[in-house]
């Protein structure tokens, strides 16, 4: 079973719920455009989640049989599991912070501007294959079979992604000891004397022990030191990759190539960067200039649709209780990967978001008949196949109808 696919709902469901909060308040910690993002970005590691389960339970079963025992599965061993789990976690998300090569992989999760649910889904590609192929092997050989380890993974995460949110304050007694959403805001804080604090996930007590502890005291302001300024995930997630990537190309060092990628987060050759280390890294929010772009018009009703459409499109790509072949599911995640493009590129009104746009939704439509029908479990000719035809038909209809309304309007402005 994809444990995943089990908490997804759990976590719509919170998304919702505090989305539906925030518009009848009137509060405004949701920014269409970045919850979109953040969506996109989700919807993405969801389909890499499927590799890194098969990772894990290829890799770490041959691993398995050098354990000296096997832990039972109870519930009191499963708490075990969970402590040394956010014990082992903590250092993973540390290194994530203070190297080169581990901040690439975490990098994506912290260039949100906001700070709500959302952000909580704004997962990086690469992060869960970095923490199962650096760290979390450990547990493995402690005796914590496969199954136990991706499944209480599975629940950590959930644990973690509640802290994503400005709507609970201070917590009393808990935030002795757990983490809280006022523990994690500093986390994800550019201020000062917020960055590279509070890496813990469940227990705050690793934080206090190694001393990245920070109390939330100033206003805290989001995001990253060199912020993406995109809506699209693809760049979102290989902003740092690419940097790291440039100058381990442009430098002319053979040494400085190799341990630029185990460097101290942001240290890069001399020969590819001449610019001298800021005196105060960081900022605050009177010097925040948040990105934001001019999208299609129109799009807010149509991009919702759409994101309920791909929630039920991705849920056949990694439902694992269906009979779909790897193919299968690299097909349909070619078409999740290629909507969550269009709609970065829609939110910033690219010109090839357009056809893109269309493409994708013939991709989908066709794939998901196709996937349904050669594994037996919804043929062509079933009343299925005419819902999907009238969305991806509608949908088409009415983004290039917008698209080219809006085009005649600024024909006749000029």
């Amino acid at each position: 079973m994809n444990v995943y696919a089990f908490i997804t709902p759990i976590v719509v469901a919170l998304l919702l719920f505090e989305i539906i909060y925030s518009i009848r308040v009137k509060n405004g910690i949701y920014n269409f455009q970045d919850t979109i993002t953040n969506l996109g970005t989700g919807i993405g590691n969801q389909c890499i989640n499927l590799a890194v389960a098969f990772f894990v339970y290829k890799w770490y079963g041959w691993l398995y049989q050098f354990a000296p025992w096997q832990v039972p599965t109870t519930w009191y061993s499963m708490l075990g599991l969970l402590i040394i789990s956010d014990f082992v976690f903590y250092w993973f998300h540390r290194t994530g912070h203070r190297v080169n090569v581990f901040w690439a992989a975490h990098m994506p999760h912290h260039s949100s501007e906001e700070m709500n649910l959302s952000v909580g889904i704004r997962a990086s590609f690469t992060q869960r294959i970095f923490q199962f192929a650096f760290f979390d092997w450990v547990l493995v050989l402690i005796g914590f079979s496969p199954e136990q380890v991706y499944s209480v993974a599975a629940v950590h995460l959930l644990l973690a992604y509640w802290h994503h949110t400005r709507l609970i304050g201070r917590m009393g007694w808990v935030e002795k000891y757990f983490v809280t959403p006022s523990h994690h805001r500093v986390h994800h804080g550019v201020n000062p004397q917020y960055i590279d604090k509070n890496y813990s996930e469940f227990l705050i007590i690793w934080d206090k022990l190694f001393g990245s502890y920070e109390e939330e005291k100033e206003p805290v302001c989001y995001g990253i030191t060199h912020p993406p300024r995109t809506w699209d995930p693809i760049y979102v997630n290989f902003q740092y990759w690419r940097q790291l990537w440039s100058d381990a190309w442009h430098t002319k060092s053979w040494w400085d190539k190799i341990r630029l990628w185990f460097m101290p987060t942001g240290w890069r050759p001399a020969d590819v960067c001449d610019e001298p280390p800021p005196a105060v890294i960081g900022y605050n929010l009177d010097q925040q200039v948040k990105y934001r772009s001019e999208p299609f018009p129109n799009m807010t009703g149509y991009l919702v649709a759409q994101v309920a459409l791909g929630m039920g499109y991705m849920f056949v790509a990694i439902n694992m209780a269906w009979p779909l072949s790897a193919l299968d599911r690299v097909v349909l995640t070619i078409g999740l990967f290629l909507m969550i493009t269009s709609w970065g590129g829609i939110l910033q009104a690219r010109k090839w978001a357009v056809p893109l746009e269309v493409f994708r939704l013939l991709f989908m439509a066709g794939s998901v008949v196709f996937v349904l029908h050669r594994t037996g479990l919804v043929p062509y000719t079933s009343w299925l196949t005419i819902p999907v035809a009238l969305a991806a038909g509608i949908s088409m209809l009415y983004f290039t109808f917008q698209v080219r309304r809006a085009s005649l309007s600024m024909a006749r402005e000029h």
